[in-house]
């Protein structure tokens, strides 16, 4: 039997998919969205930049904050805040651009719209309440690294046609719509929300973050890492597209990583190997490394394409395996936490493997933004046989794991 279409048949499964995919779409769709809104109506993009990345660096820093809260208090008492406060950004920027505003109202903004919530750690929380130590919950994993991958698919593309097709803000605008719609109908599913223990929040008040553990710093720079291959092969690309004097063909590359990323994934999740979870990442951090290699000797949009499809075949494998080991590693009460430290990481990773590449691009030519990705695989692959070495003695079998 398929197992996604066993675990999709769940009562409460489909409404939670669709829920956390809507709420999903609005961090993607944010920094886009702001970048084409503030070019067009700043002139220019390096104000734009500048405010897009503040709200990417303000939501890694807030995020975890956010899900350590939601730990302590429930998904219930925190998301709609945090969400809230995320969207009077969002909005207090559209209100700036409309009137004209100083810069330092852009900024003040942002750090406004980095309180969202990591809804995708909400999310996988709830699978992991609801299966814990079952098989399914490997087969929800996988999906929900693919939903992430599908959302900046999706989101980005809809961001701008509706900046451009309606009006400058519409793509900001949109994305604090779905935004509280998808936290909306996450919070009124009460049958998945994690319970909080009992006395959850007085013990958790004092307790030290999840990142004071080792093997949590360690996964976090592994990731970090991957973030940054991501960002550089999404600059790189274009640029390299754009140098062929085939900009158009950008989009073709991007895809192969997507689909790669995905169709990997998927196979991943339906049949999960007997091997223990440090071997996996061991292997995943390798092989990742590997795959960067290839972009080095690129020479036409064809051999790029390929290149990235076979980077993307190693991303979301790697990425389960890292979330798996999260779940061993971090106390049940404290899962959103660490969970949302990995995907601040990685999203942290992508916009500073995206400004790095840029500088090296204008500096060396494309071929040479490559080589910002071969550094950060070394640095993949190094976090991963070091964490593989300290996790040994906690061997546990992927499907075991899950």
């Amino acid at each position: 039997m398929n197992p996604y279409r066993e675990l999709l048949r769940a009562p409460q499964a489909r409404a939670l998919v669709l829920a956390g995919l809507l709420a999903r779409l609005a961090l993607p769709m944010t920094g886009i969205g702001t970048i084409t809104m503030l070019s067009q109506l700043r002139d220019g993009y390096a104000l734009a930049g500048a405010v897009a990345a503040t709200v990417v660096l303000t939501y890694a820093l807030l995020s975890p904050q956010v899900s350590r809260l939601v730990d302590r208090y429930g998904q219930r008492r925190v998301l709609p805040g945090a969400a809230a406060l995320s969207a009077v950004g969002m909005l207090c920027l559209l209100a700036a651009t409309w009137q004209q505003a100083p810069d330092w109202t852009l900024f003040a903004s942002a750090v406004l719209m980095g309180c969202m919530p990591s809804m995708s750690a909400m999310v996988r929380a709830r699978w992991a309440f609801l299966y814990p130590g079952q098989p399914r919950l490997q087969t929800a994993g996988a999906l929900e690294t693919v939903l992430d991958e599908v959302s900046f698919i999706v989101g980005p593309p809809l961001s701008v046609g509706l900046a451009v097709a309606a009006f400058p803000q519409a793509g900001v605008l949109a994305a604090a719509v779905l935004l509280l719609a998808g936290m909306g109908a996450l919070v009124a599913q009460r049958s998945t929300e994690p319970p909080v223990p009992v006395q959850a929040a007085s013990r958790q008040g004092a307790a030290p973050s999840v990142m004071r553990t080792p093997q949590m710093r360690l996964l976090a720079a592994m990731v970090l890492a991957m973030g940054v291959i991501v960002g550089t092969v999404d600059v790189v690309s274009v640029a390299f597209a754009t140098a062929l004097g085939q900009p158009v063909m950008a989009s073709l590359v991007l895809s192969a990583y997507a689909i790669g990323s995905c169709a990997a994934g998927l196979f991943f999740g339906a049949r999960p190997p007997q091997v223990p979870l440090h071997r996996l990442l061991c292997w995943g951090g390798a092989a990742t490394a590997a795959t960067t290699i290839p972009l080095l000797g690129v020479g036409h949009i064809a051999a790029l394409a390929g290149a990235v499809l076979l980077a993307g075949l190693c991303f979301a494998p790697t990425l389960i395996v890292a979330m798996s080991l999260v779940e061993q590693l971090v106390p049940a009460q404290r899962l959103t936490e660490g969970m949302t430290w990995l995907l601040a990481s990685l999203n942290a990773g992508v916009a500073l493997g995206a400004a790095a590449s840029g500088h090296v691009v204008d500096g060396g030519g494309p071929r040479a933004g490559f080589a910002v990705a071969c550094g950060a695989g070394l640095v993949v692959a190094a976090a991963a046989l070091w964490s593989s070495r300290r996790l040994a003695a906690r061997a546990v079998p992927m499907s075991a794991a899950a």
